[in-house]
């Protein structure tokens, strides 16, 4: 059932604008509070600041939390072979698919696989940690503190198994648990 309608003076109350004073028309109240915003903000910004948060970057760099991710690294054995037993955790848990093994036999009988192919295409890894969390054996890290570098071409932005290899060249074991100065003070803090 339909309501009915409310006359029409009921429904539409009337609006009254006030006239402009001659200063309001001009907006001249506006753009001097504007101008006093814009000026003080000035003001603070060259006088008030005590430090700058630019960073002349190639000489100065800010220094990185302890948990931030850079480029991966394939950490070795005291043998020199890499420790990656080509079980595919990292594979599956990585959420973008940038990894791919290729695994192979071993002929010793300790280690069943290698991997005969480890790549990482760093275009399509966002730097999640996944893989590090997956693996088992702690063979892939992501504690180098190097950003990846930019490339003029696609190719350029795999890493296989020889780069990633080279990136963690010793171990903690023959190392003394350091890698770099970043990692080293982090370990040294903590021994």
């Amino acid at each position: 059932m339909k309501q009915p309608l409310r006359p029409k003076s009921e429904r539409a109350k009337p609006f009254e604008r006030r006239e402009m004073t001659f200063a309001e028309k001009l907006f001249y109240p506006a753009i001097w509070e504007g101008l006093k915003v814009t000026t003080k903000h000035l003001v603070e910004n060259i006088f008030g600041r005590k430090h700058t948060v630019t960073l002349e970057y190639p000489e100065v760099q800010r220094p990185y939390p302890e948990r931030f991710r850079g480029q991966h690294r394939l950490m070795q054995r005291d043998d020199g072979s890499p420790r990656c037993v080509a079980c595919m955790c990292c594979s599956t848990a990585c959420p973008s698919n940038c990894i791919t093994i290729v695994a192979g036999e071993r002929p010793e009988e300790t280690i069943e696989k290698f991997p005969m192919r480890f790549e990482i295409d760093l275009l399509k890894c966002i730097y999640c940690g996944m893989c590090v969390e997956a693996c088992p054996c702690d063979a892939i890290r992501m504690d180098s503190g190097v950003h990846p570098k930019p490339t003029y071409n696609r190719q350029a932005a795999i890493i296989d198994k020889e780069g990633l290899l080279a990136a963690g060249a010793k171990t903690i074991a023959t190392q003394g648990g350091t890698f770099g100065s970043r990692v080293a003070g982090h370990l040294k803090k903590h021994i």
